[in-house]
């Protein structure tokens, strides 16, 4: 294991997953702010809340409920980009973008939850 988070790969594609979305949603038009916006900054941002409370548990059982909530964090921001990009919120590159930046994060998820079942 990584001496600290932010050497981890999950971390690093996360941040760079958060300045992405951060740069994305800027450009919403403002009636969506307190609706679509406001549900994309909280799966974005309980995302890296999971990531930081699985590194840091212990308890198998508890590390793998983190990684869980994290893959269903995931799959709700899969969910927004697909209505961003049907409401012409998002370009098909900024959606094409985006899912691939969910799916290499989540490709480091299945990697540590591999690794928690393995132990």
């Amino acid at each position: 294991m990584a001496k600290n988070i932010e050497e981890t790969r999950i971390y690093q594609l996360y941040i760079d997953y958060i300045g992405y979305m951060e740069m994305i949603t800027e450009k919403y038009p403002n009636v969506t702010k307190n609706g679509i916006v406001s549900a994309i900054k909280k799966y974005l941002y309980d995302g890296m809340e999971n990531i930081l409370k699985a590194y840091k548990c212990f308890e198998k059982k508890d590390k793998l409920s983190y990684l869980n909530e994290l893959d269903i964090n995931l799959k709700m921001l899969k969910v927004l980009a697909r209505v961003s990009h049907k409401k012409k919120f998002i370009s098909r590159r900024n959606y094409e973008a985006w899912s691939r930046k969910i799916n290499n994060i989540g490709k480091s998820l299945g990697g540590w939850i591999n690794s928690c079942l393995k132990q």
